[in-house]
C-alpha cells in the first residue's frame, strides 16, 4: 500500500501532525506539502491536512481534494486553536465528509494548535465580541499541539491504517 501525507501549514502546527502520522505510516510513503502535491495518482491512501481558516478548510483544500479524491480512500487532519470538544469542530469534520464525497472516507484527526501572534493581535482588536474571545484564548494555546497531541495523531494513523487491512 502507498501512502501520501500531504498538508498545508502556516505556522508550523499542521506540519508538525503530519510528520507525526508520516512517521507512523507503514509501507511505501510520502509527505508533501499540498504546494508540491499534483494529485493523488498512484496513492492507496492518502491523507490530508490543513490548519482551520476562517472558520472553516481553506479554500485551497477544499478545491484540491475535489478534483483529486475520486476513487480513492482518505482521511484529514486538522489544527485549530480552539479546544477539543468545541462545538464549532463538529461542522469542519463535517465539511471534510462534504468535500470527500466522491472517495472513500475514513476519519478525521483535530486537535489544537497554538494561535499565531499576529492573529491573536488582529483578533483583539475586533469589534466582534466572539472574535474578541477567541483572540483572548490565544495564550492558552501556546505550545500546541503538544507531545499528547502528536501521539494521538499517531494513533490516528494506525487506526486509519487498520480499516484498509
Amino acid at each position: 500500500m502507498k501512502t501520501l501525507v500531504t498538508y498545508l501549514s502556516q505556522t508550523g502546527n499542521t506540519k508538525k501532525i503530519a510528520e507525526a502520522i508520516y512517521e507512523e505510516v507503514a509501507g511505501e510513503k510520502d509527505i508533501k506539502d499540498i504546494k508540491d502535491a499534483s494529485n493523488f495518482e498512484g496513492y492507496d491512501l492518502v491523507f490530508v491536512g490543513f490548519p482551520v481558516m476562517q472558520f472553516n478548510i481553506p479554500e485551497k483544500i477544499s478545491n484540491f481534494v475535489k478534483a483529486n479524491v475520486a476513487g480513492k480512500n482518505i482521511a484529514f487532519f486538522m489544527t485549530h486553536a480552539v479546544p477539543e470538544g468545541s462545538e464549532a469542530i463538529q461542522s469542519w469534520t463535517g465539511s471534510c465528509k462534504d468535500i470527500a464525497e466522491a472517495g472513500n472516507y475514513l476519519g478525521s484527526f483535530e486537535c489544537q494548535g497554538e494561535l499565531a501572534q499576529h492573529v491573536i493581535d488582529m483578533l483583539l482588536k475586533a469589534d466582534d465580541p466572539q472574535m474578541k474571545a477567541f483572540g483572548e484564548m490565544g495564550p492558552s494555546t501556546k505550545g500546541q499541539p503538544d507531545e499528547s497531541r502528536v501521539q494521538k495523531a499517531k494513533e490516528f494513523a494506525k487506526e486509519i491504517q487498520g480499516k484498509l487491512q
